[in-house]
């Protein structure tokens, strides 16, 4: 449970309908195999002791007594062993039958939750035998010692902190208020749903996307365990589409029509860390719950869930396409109400034939075509100094021109050496001054163009640079909006390939894929033998890695021995251990130093579930220490 992992597994057993002994064999070999892989959670379905589909042979004496003593028979098997478990059955109360989740850890029966909502339309007709069940827990008597029945049972861990599990049964999900929102208002951050849904034409779709948005809207894990193969097929076939989902995401799906488990890993501290942001969900009523304490051994877990190495940029071509329309609707949108605001009817951009620069000017078309505005208000400005190469030049100069847009050349290299020799640099000190002199210089310039044409200069830098505070200073580090400033580098050049790839203009589309070809690189230093020779990625570390870190820290607050194991998986094969800690303390240490840079940038749109700005997602010190969270990589030891 190290990093607030937590194994889940979901099970469907074979079984016989009305042959409990059957099914409860089944049930412990599947506990068994569960416990094997760890799980610390065990869901199975609803009614399997006895079997969903036993119909009015619910109403048998023999049928009930005998689930209860296989009941007793499961939370014996489960002595000695530290997995929290819900098996389903009927249980006859107060002279009503009820349908249950009997919960089950270490040997004990923990509480019984009954069903809240029962269908009685179409094929269900769980009215007929049931009696819905009630919210707050009263007390039954199981082997002789009293448990709690009713629907609002917390049951919580000491360890991993946090974690605290609810359970509510089939139809109650798909009632309009089901149970499982009161659960997560009263703390509950995992809920189990123990159900008996009939496969029908395109049921399975529906039934996956209403898991997902559940755990969406709880902030939760949502663990989903469905009837399978022994049900009667009388009227209805049951398939075992068991699921796993956190916040939204499907962490894992069994095959449908079979049985067995089906394991991965909830990440507690991530859902905790998504409820501390989110203060509506904090504000809610908690009403009347019985919290029930557990207590798991102390290991740890392996981890078989999947770690996208690029968290930013949406996986499969299709989706992909639509983010990225969607990404340059959002820039293109933010500079069109900024030039209606400000009245300006012209756009400076300077053009470097990087990828920033390129998709800044792309998103200064969008923005002129949805003003209806001649792509010739646009002016991008190449200004060779002394690291500019002939291939970055000609993709600036031809890509502006095939845009339709006004270029402009300065060259700046006899103004940055004049300035050397008004403040006594030598120029042949390739230091940062040596560096910063010119992109401060191609600001000015820009800033002045603009000016004289009564427009504004649009900013071209990316988040992960201004997370790593890549810029200059009042260089590159300001404009008059920037509309790449919540893009980080990953995304930005998937967004340029996008382009490349529906544009109809074969000539740009080349331009393009050339850009993307080239090395990241600001060109302060002079070219070796007509190359690149200052690649950015050789300085400061591989953006695809800074971007992976970049996500872990703000959006979920990961701590640094978290991002890192979990960037092990991510670029496994990719990049060792060493590599990756070497580059994660440099992302620690440039973030927080590089904090006052970002303290005053430029407005510009927000894309994404990750932004820097200081008015908006970012509210951080600009002196703020990295201490502490050096230190916990400095203990690490990397293979």
């Amino acid at each position: 449970m190290k990093d607030g992992f937590v194994k889940a597994a979901v099970a469907t057993p074979e079984i016989k309908v009305a042959d409990c002994a059957f099914n409860a064999d089944n049930i412990c070999r599947l506990f068994d195999e569960a416990l094997a892989e760890k799980a610390k959670i065990v869901v199975f379905p609803e009614l399997c002791i006895t079997g969903y589909t036993c119909a009015d042979l619910f109403w048998q004496d023999r049928l009930l007594e005998e689930a209860r003593r296989q009941l007793f028979r499961i939370v014996e098997h489960t002595r000695g062993t530290d997995a929290l478990t819900f098996v389903g059955l009927p249980w006859e109360k107060d002279g009503k039958l009820y349908n249950v989740a009997a919960a089950v850890f270490g040997g004990k029966l923990l509480g019984l939750i009954p069903k809240r909502f029962l269908p009685n339309y179409n094929e269900f007709y769980e009215a007929r035998h049931f009696t819905p069940g009630n919210e707050r827990a009263e007390r039954i008597t199981f082997a002789g010692k009293e448990v709690p029945f009713g629907t609002n049972l917390l049951f919580c861990a000491r360890e991993p902190e946090g974690l605290c599990v609810a359970a509510e049964i089939c139809e109650d999900l798909w009632a309009p208020a089901p149970p499982s929102i009161g659960h997560a208002l009263a703390g509950a951050n995992v809920i189990v749903n123990l159900s008996a849904s009939d496969e029908a034409t395109g049921k399975s779709v529906y039934r996956k996307n209403l898991i997902a948005g559940q755990s969406a809207r709880l902030l939760a894990g949502y663990i989903y365990a469905s009837a399978g193969e022994g049900e009667s097929t009388q009227d209805l076939v049951f398939g075992g589409h068991n699921l796993v989902a956190e916040n939204g995401h499907i962490l894992a799906e069994s095959a449908r029509f079979s049985t067995g488990i089906t394991c991965t890993e909830i990440d507690i501290e991530r859902l905790r860390a998504e409820r501390r942001r989110m203060t509506t969900f904090q504000d809610q009523k908690n009403g009347e719950y019985e919290k029930i304490q557990i207590s798991f051994y102390a290991e740890d877990t392996k981890l078989t869930r999947t770690f996208d190495p690029a968290p930013f940029v949406p996986s499969g071509s299709e989706n992909r396409a639509k983010r990225c329309e969607e990404i340059f609707t959002i820039q293109a949108l933010g500079l069109k109400k900024r030039m209606q605001h400000t009245g300006s009817g012209h756009l400076v951009v300077g053009i470097s034939g990087g990828l920033d620069s390129t998709l800044a000017l792309l998103v200064m078309t969008k923005a002129c075509d949805m003003l209806g505005m001649e792509h010739g208000r646009m002016t991008a400005v190449t200004m060779p100094g002394f690291g500019t190469t002939d291939r970055t030049y000609h993709n600036a100069c031809e890509l502006t021109r095939r845009l339709g847009a006004e270029l402009l050349e300065v060259d700046i290299r006899d103004a940055v050496n004049l300035h050397f020799r008004d403040i006594g640099q030598d120029p042949s000190l390739h230091d940062v001054t040596y560096e910063n002199s010119q992109a401060r210089e191609r600001t000015q310039i820009l800033m002045d163009i603009a000016n004289k044409k009564g427009g504004l200069v649009i900013g071209t830098g990316d988040m992960s640079e201004l997370a790593l505070g890549w810029a200059t200073y009042n260089g590159d580090h300001m404009s008059m909006y920037g509309v790449n400033c919540s893009v980080p580098k990953t995304l930005v050049r998937h967004l340029v390939r996008y382009y490349a790839d529906t544009c109809e203009d074969g000539a740009i589309s080349q331009i393009l894929y050339d850009v993307l070809d080239t090395p990241v690189s600001p060109e302060l230093l002079p070219p070796k033998d007509g190359q690149i020779s200052q690649k950015t990625e050789d300085l400061v570390g591989p953006y695809e890695l800074h971007d992976f870190f970049l996500y872990y820290l703000l959006r979920f607050g990961c701590r640094p021995a978290k991002i890192y194991r979990i960037a092990r998986l991510a670029f496994e094969g990719v990049y060792d251990g060493r590599t990756i800690l070497k580059w994660l303390k440099k992302f620690y240490w440039r973030f927080f130093s590089q904090q006052f840079k970002r303290s005053c940038v430029p407005d510009g749109p927000k894309v994404g579930s990750v932004a820097l700005s200081p008015r908006g997602d970012l509210r951080m010190p600009s002196d703020a220490c990295a201490r502490i969270w050096i230190e916990e990589l400095e203990a690490l030891s990397a293979d």
